[in-house]
């Protein structure tokens, strides 16, 4: 029943002035993080600092987000092949990573959402925080 009302609800959509935007395929560049504590600002929140406290925020359902060096936040729907968009193993193994991904951006009310087809470059752990943060949120 709730399939249904989703699909009709669906159906319905592109109606209306809340259409939304149709993507286009792009390549962001950027280190993965755990949106809420990046855009809050409640800890200091890149980087090996902040590693572990991104992947339980990822693992808890927090959105993850890909933080280009321009300072955009791309919110990902889907990466991949994984059909889970919530705590999804896949995002959960490249928190903190700096990666380039190709997928289709979908902007809608200033927010940026990225479907990740692929993830092109995956440089790991890069942003070395932890030497003037200690680790959070345990840390200095």
């Amino acid at each position: 029943m709730v399939a249904g009302l989703a699909a009709a609800g669906l159906a319905g959509a592109g109606t209306g002035p809340a259409e939304a935007a149709a993507g286009r395929r792009v390549q962001v560049t950027g280190e993965v993080v755990d949106t809420w504590c990046a855009v809050t600002g409640i800890m200091f929140a890149y980087g090996t600092a902040h590693h572990q406290c991104a992947v339980w925020c990822a693992i808890g359902g927090i959105p993850v987000s890909i933080k280009d060096a321009a300072g955009n936040f791309y919110l990902v729907l889907r990466i991949e092949e994984d059909e889970t968009n919530v705590a999804t193993p896949r995002l959960v193994t490249i928190q903190s990573h700096e990666v380039t991904v190709d997928g289709e951006l979908v902007e809608r009310d200033g927010v940026k959402y990225l479907l990740v087809t692929k993830v092109a470059d995956d440089k790991g752990v890069i942003n070395l925080t932890h030497e003037e943060y200690g680790v959070q949120p345990f840390g200095n």
